[in-house]
């Protein structure tokens, strides 16, 4: 993947979780890259990935009509990230992707790449799903051409995904486990941002185009947690599923309070599972070849078994490849 040097992306949510793979994606194929945030300081970490003049950053809400425009202004692309679990979802899910897309298209940008979330649903009953789905139909109306990306749960070494149970295996003497049948398809962040990268800088074969972005392996939240006990060294921590009743009024009763395990709305989104529908194209459209969790995750998991890197995990592997759905590959 290569683009002229002085080809300019704005990325929307920067300094998140999966920009700074989408960050480094773009400064290896040598474009410029305008990080647009809230808090431009949150993203500074960046400055050391970029060469020279090759990153700037901007102060931007995407729910201000007028910041977003200006975040834009000269962009050849635009990627938008950004995306919350709490707070006002239709404010920024569906207003902000349409303030995005409609200043891309003022401002004459060749592409926006807009990232949703598999299970994204006009009509879902989750707040969030539901404000997904009518973001990517705000991005179509005012930027046809858009390319949405869905991609399911994703994973690396700064995720609250894989560390979040990590943490709680590391904690407690029993794992429990909320939707231990729910499945999930984790994608690498890497291979995420790469994807996103490339329909930035080379939008023509992905243009008007959506793509649900996954892994190799389909595997349960059971077993998620299983295989995490193994490469944390604590194979034979118990794993304890909690009855559906009981998590239903945890999270009707107590998903309000802040820090709360599981919210009502995250509920509603266990109700169905997280993996590719088959419906559209996935990684094999940019040639990535995903890469499974057990493959990525041993790179920074050795920090939470009780002697850290020096420990070995017991009976490490993956997640059961019996779990794994079929692969295009």
């Amino acid at each position: 993947m290569t683009v002229k040097t002085d080809r300019l992306v704005t990325l929307f949510g920067g300094g998140g979780f999966i920009g700074r793979y989408v960050a480094q994606a773009l400064f290896a194929a040598g474009a410029r890259v305008r990080v647009a945030e809230r808090e431009p300081r949150s993203a500074f970490y960046l400055r050391p990935l970029a060469g020279l003049g090759q990153i700037q950053f901007v102060h931007a809400d995407v729910t201000r009509p007028e910041q977003v425009a200006a975040a834009v202004a000269g962009a050849d692309a635009v990627i938008n990230l950004v995306g919350i679990f709490n707070g006002d979802l239709q404010a920024v899910h569906v207003g902000g992707a349409r303030n995005v897309a409609e200043a891309a298209g003022a401002a004459g940008a060749a592409a926006v790449v807009h990232i949703s979330a598999i299970g994204a649903d006009p009509e879902s009953e989750s707040v969030y799903g539901r404000t997904k789905g009518q973001g990517e139909q705000a991005v179509r109306a005012d930027f046809p051409a858009a390319t949405i990306i869905r991609p399911s749960i994703v994973f690396g070494p700064e995720d609250n995904f894989v560390n979040r149970f990590a943490r709680m295996v590391r904690l407690l003497p029993v794992v429990p486990v909320l939707r231990g049948a729910w499945k999930v398809q984790p994608v690498y962040a890497a291979d995420l941002g790469k994807a996103i990268a490339a329909a930035a800088v080379d939008p023509a074969p992905h243009s008007g185009s959506t793509y649900e972005l996954a892994g190799p392996q389909v595997v349960s939240m059971r077993e998620i947690n299983e295989w995490i006990c193994r490469a944390t060294g604590r194979g034979t921590r118990p794993v304890l599923q909690v009855p559906d009743g009981i998590g239903r009024l945890m999270a009707r009763l107590g998903g309000w309070v802040p820090g709360a395990p599981i919210t009502w709305d995250q509920w509603l989104m266990l109700q169905r599972d997280n993996v590719a529908s088959g419906e559209c194209p996935g990684f094999e459209a940019f040639g990535i070849r995903p890469a499974p969790l057990a493959a990525v995750a041993e790179g920074w998991l050795p920090i939470y078994r009780r002697q850290g890197r020096w420990a070995r995990p017991a009976g490490g592997g993956g997640p059961d490849p019996r779990a794994q759905g079929p692969s295009p590959y």
